[in-house]
């Protein structure tokens, strides 16, 4: 690793990753649903794109079934084949997708996932959402089934409360493994997680919290506040979500603005590192990237640390909004 922040561990796994991996769920863009969330990119950008995350020390990246059903995870293993990075060199985490099904699906559907990563191990398999047919303790131990037979190193889930976080890690134990991460939402502009208990529940079951959104879909990168015109080009789907955001959000880019120079940093690379920081070693983050320039300045994000003020007073502005 490249980066000057020391890795850590997921969960308490074995498995070692850098503070910030790269999410690629853009890479589904121009198929169903996310042609309205994403343009298309074409591999060779693609291709860019995971280059620049691991020519910045990035060494873990996040997919999922549910990203162009298998689309992201196919372009993933193409960019990094094309970056001439083995299996060994590299950590890939994706996900399974529970609508509609039941737990006895993970097993059947796992060969389909290996293929679309083209020879990339899963480094962690993850329950996309908890809103399967199945319980938590059957999904768990279908995972743990193949933990077990050495088709996956670790198990994660995404968007699960504190409640059923608890099932999960209470099931895989019985099995006498470990629940790894829970992906959540968290920001500097979504601090739920801080406040219903799963933060502090992370902390005391050895679980790392994967921050999924850690810059509220751009806001975080002050873009759109400096230049309007920069929403009107984005994908309607975003731009809804996004527009009546600017206002409420200023005074925090304005915080984060006064602080990157200090740093020598961007906007966008201060938000990231107070996230990683501000609650220990506990949160992980996975932002995403259209452009070669936004996986660049995602690892740029790891070749400082914010001082304990910087941390508060981002605190502090945040809270207030």
């Amino acid at each position: 690793m490249t980066s000057n922040q020391a890795a850590r561990r997921l969960g308490k796994t074995d498995i070692l990753v850098t503070p910030i991996g790269l999410g690629v769920m853009q890479f589904s863009g121009g198929s169903g649903g996310f042609r309205f969330m994403f343009d298309d990119i074409p591999q060779v950008d693609k291709n860019q794109i995971i280059a620049g995350a691991l020519d910045g020390g990035i060494n873990w990246f996040d997919t999922a079934e549910m990203y162009g059903r298998g689309r992201s995870e196919h372009a993933l293993a193409t960019g990094l084949s094309a970056a001439g990075r083995q299996d060994e060199d590299v950590i890939v985490c994706t996900k399974w997708f529970p609508i509609l099904r039941t737990a006895a699906n993970i097993g059947k559907t796992i060969d389909v996932r290996l293929r679309h990563l083209n020879g990339y191990s899963i480094d962690q398999y993850i329950v996309h959402q908890p809103w399967g047919f199945s319980s938590p303790e059957q999904e768990m131990n279908a995972m743990a089934d193949l933990l077990e037979a050495g088709k996956i190193r670790s198990i994660g889930v995404s968007n699960f409360n504190v409640e059923r976080m608890h099932r999960a890690h209470k099931a895989l134990a019985a099995r006498g493994m470990k629940l790894a991460t829970n992906q959540v939402q968290y920001s500097l502009l979504d601090r739920g997680i801080e406040h219903n208990g799963l933060l502090e529940a992370a902390k005391e079951l050895g679980v790392s919290i994967v921050a999924w959104g850690p810059l509220a879909s751009g806001l975080l990168s002050g873009k759109f506040h400096k230049d309007p015109r920069v929403l009107e080009r984005t994908p309607i789907g975003r731009r809804m979500r996004l527009r009546d955001q600017i206002d409420r959000t200023r005074p925090l880019i304005e915080a984060l603005d006064a602080i990157s120079k200090q740093y020598e940093a961007t906007i966008a690379q201060v938000a990231l590192n107070w996230l990683v920081h501000f609650s220990g070693e506990t949160v992980l983050a996975i932002p995403g990237a259209s452009k070669v320039h936004q996986a660049q300045e995602a690892a740029g994000a790891m070749r400082f640390r914010l001082s304990e003020t910087d941390m508060a007073t981002l605190d502090e502005v945040s809270r207030a909004i």
